[in-house]
């Protein structure tokens, strides 16, 4: 089904001759945590990935000085233990990976979508990792528990419940090639929360404080009511400015909707059109290798990804590595690194809700509803699937539109 590890650190560490006891009790903790971080952030075994975990895990906490030099070693054994393993010309690959590796190969045949195929692969990955061995992951008895766990001893929601389902599911039919697969689950329900929603005064003072670089796009996100990933994927070609629209391709549940492109940013998309003009154009004078496509499109496709029209609309302002293929190419911009400018612009205006780059396609739809416009016209414009999703914005909207209650105190 998946290929087999060739060498395992555990096997090795617990027979060293030249480490007592307790050393080898501290050094597995140690090695352990830095690998299940490093299968976490996709990255091989090497002296970089050990470095970075150093710098954001270890030294982001104060720590014993005895700590740190029993963890030092540890690591130094365990690249030490790598490099031998190389010498030897064989692979250390984790339960883990191996996992993630088949998920992957069998999302790709049948198509999926890459954030299906993440979460799949990050779902099963997990739950290899807490089995430990091929003989309990193959054993749909210890899945089913280790679902009704999950339902009942975490907070996750309904929707995160049923992705670690479907995930092992997927798992189960399509990498083992089960015909049926039952894990007799139920899920769990929680409160329905309610969205954050700012005022479209504090929608205006909080773009206001944005980094200019990043004020396009978040007055974009708000006015189209776009989700962040597809907000940062935007391509020439989703963009219809005499139309007035935007395409989302791909969207949530892997499906295509067309939203309202905002009058008032029309000039101002046209001038980043033709920021990103010379930018494409620079790329192609010096033969660079283009952007990342869709699925399986760049096979199908061999040119489009040095095409105009499938150039970001929001690109970066220099390339880098392509983390699923190594190849280095022009990405769009980093959809965390947008995410934490709204983070710092919301500090600025000291606002006391809680503000994400979410909220603004939370507002986005409730001053829609709030101005008059058909529930079914925002589903339609949010890619909601069923109107109950879209509803829950009744609760929040104001005047005749939203619930239109008024407090008997403000009745004379």
């Amino acid at each position: 089904m998946f290929m087999r590890t060739t060498k395992d650190w555990r096997e090795d560490l617990t027979h060293s001759r030249d480490l007592q006891f307790a050393e080898v009790q501290s050094y597995g903790f140690f090695i352990a945590w830095f690998d299940s971080w490093r299968v976490s952030k996709h990255l091989e075994l090497n002296r970089d990935a050990s470095v970075r975990f150093w710098q954001e895990v270890v030294k982001v906490k104060q720590r014993e000085v005895w700590q740190l030099d029993s963890w030092a070693e540890a690591m130094r054994w365990f690249l030490r233990w790598a490099e031998l393993v190389h010498k030897k010309g064989e692979k250390y690959v984790t339960l883990a990976e191996r996992l993630r590796d088949a998920v992957f190969n069998a999302g790709a045949r049948r198509g999926l979508s890459r954030n299906t195929l993440r979460t799949y692969a990050g779902w099963v990955s997990r739950f290899g990792q807490e089995m430990q061995c091929e003989k309990r992951i193959m054993d749909e008895t210890c899945a089913r528990q280790w679902l009704a766990d999950l339902v009942t001893q975490t907070k996750i929601s309904y929707s995160t419940q049923k992705q670690a389902l479907n995930a092992l599911v997927f798992f189960y039919r399509d990498v083992c090639g089960r015909e049926k697969v039952n894990m007799q689950v139920r899920m769990r329900k929680r409160s329905t929360h309610i969205p954050v929603v700012l005022s479209k005064r504090e929608v205006f003072s909080l773009i206001e404080k944005i980094e200019p670089k990043y004020r396009l796009q978040a007055e974009l996100q708000y006015g189209a009511g776009l989700r962040l990933r597809e907000l940062v994927s935007l391509r020439m070609k989703d963009v219809d400015l005499e139309r007035g629209t935007i395409t989302i391709r791909q969207g949530k549940g892997n499906k295509d909707r067309v939203t309202v492109l905002p009058e008032s940013l029309k000039p101002r998309i046209a001038q980043q059109i033709e920021y990103c003009r010379i930018i494409y154009q620079n790329d192609r004078a010096r033969n660079a290798n283009g952007v990342a496509l869709p699925n399986a499109l760049e096979r199908k496709m061999p040119k489009a990804n040095v095409s105009w029209e499938w150039f970001w609309l929001f690109p970066q302002e220099h390339e880098s590595i392509d983390p699923e293929t190594g190849v280095t190419r022009r990405h769009h911009v980093i959809a965390r690194v947008y995410g934490e400018s709204i983070s710092r612009a919301s500090k600025a205006t000291r606002c006391s809700k809680k503000v994400s780059s979410h909220v603004l396609r939370h507002s986005f739809a409730t001053h829609l509803l709030e101005a008059g416009s058909d529930i079914r016209t925002i589903q339609e414009l949010l890619g909601h699937a069923d109107v109950k999703t879209t509803e829950i914005y009744t609760h929040v909207a104001r005047g005749v539109n939203g619930r239109g209650v008024v407090s008997p105190l403000d009745v004379a």
